[in-house]
């Protein structure tokens, strides 16, 4: 609201700042590695996906905003340089080293009682305490590393053996971090050997926490509704409570998109970016990742850019529409169709 008026504006001014925030409209970002942090940085995390098509997510990501991206700069910027981190963002993603010390409330949340994954870890004890005292005691260790139990019981975790289900609860707990990946498998060391000697790990408030949380969703959306906030970083949890706190004092502001029936978010700071809008579109065309940032929210690809996406890499090869791993192709501030990477392979010239 400015006064009692109500912001309104039109849905290509929400996609322009939306893309923009997003690094897909004339991205300004450094050269090489520093580029690829950036990113990270403005995005808020980057997710991880074990689908391999034409390339891991991730890396797709980063080709669509750094074109003289290289998968080397991911590993550099995660074991030499500790700038980045793994955790659970959206899902498990590299995540800004400098926002760690917010992600500590979600290390020390317990697990519902009673849930499966409560019972295993009271019922698993010192298996946790002897997988984390070699990894204390010998250095970094891939799941790889420990033994299967013979003849066990399969179960959940994606039918993990005990050891690997031990060093994940180590690692959800913030007991263990990520060290590096070898061949994308994970390695993991103790959290304090891991982390950068100068990183501020103050446990933020929680008011500290939630607040970070917003700004970050809406840094990396440019407006966004409730729900919108809320999923960005799923691990955040319901923030609600705070965005009103935040229209209250004026860091955020309510606005509303000709021909939708939703309230929006934007930070104040970010009104002049709307009423500038006539910002450069990019005639660069870009194929996003199914795991991107700017379409992950399926909900909110739809209602924005009025394109109904899903990935049909789960769905039966008789009942796909598009393909195993389509793309969505950006244009400009639209998304005008889709590529089946996998397929279009097939077809010969």
């Amino acid at each position: 609201m400015e006064g009692d008026k109500v912001i309104q504006i039109n849905p290509c001014q929400a996609r322009n700042l939306f893309l923009k925030k997003q690094l897909l409209i004339n991205p300004k970002l450094p050269e090489g590695k520093a580029g690829a942090l950036k990113a990270i940085e403005n995005l808020g995390y980057v997710q991880i996906d074990t689908i391999n098509v034409i390339e891991r997510s991730h890396h797709i990501v980063f080709f669509t905003r750094c074109p003289d991206y290289k998968q080397t700069y991911l590993h550099e910027l995660q074991t030499k340089d500790k700038k980045i981190f793994e955790y659970w963002a959206h899902a498990a993603s590299f995540i800004p080293m400098k926002d760690y010390r917010f992600y500590i409330p979600a290390m020390e949340k317990k697990p519902k009682k009673d849930s499966w994954l409560d019972k295993w870890i009271k019922e698993h004890r010192s298996l946790i305490r002897k997988v984390k005292a070699r990894v204390n005691n010998h250095g970094p260790l891939a799941a790889s590393d420990f033994q299967d139990v013979k003849h066990r019981k399969h179960g959940p975790w994606w039918d993990w053996k005990p050891a690997k289900m031990a060093l994940e609860a180590l690692f959800w707990q913030g007991d263990l971090m990520i060290k590096e990946r070898r061949k994308f498998q994970r390695v993991y060391d103790i959290t304090e050997r891991v982390l950068p000697n100068n990183l501020d790990i103050t446990k933020p408030d929680e008011e500290q926490e939630k607040k970070f949380f917003i700004k970050r969703a809406l840094n990396a959306m440019g407006i966004a509704t409730i729900q919108d906030i809320n999923k960005y970083i799923g691990i955040s949890g319901r923030l609600n409570k705070w965005v009103d706190q935040m229209l209250k004092s004026g860091q955020i502001l309510e606005l509303t998109i000709k021909g939708l029936n939703k309230s929006y978010y934007i930070l104040t700071k970010d009104l002049e970016e709307i009423r500038k809008s006539k910002t450069g579109i990019s005639p660069r065309v870009r194929f996003l990742s199914p795991f991107d940032n700017s379409i992950i929210l399926r909900d909110r690809t739809s209602t924005l850019f009025y394109f109904d996406y899903s990935l049909e890499a789960y769905v039966p090869k008789t009942k796909r529409k598009y393909g195993y791993f389509c793309l969505p192709i950006l244009w400009q501030n639209q998304l005008i169709g889709r590529i089946d990477p996998k397929q279009t392979a097939r077809i010969k010239c």
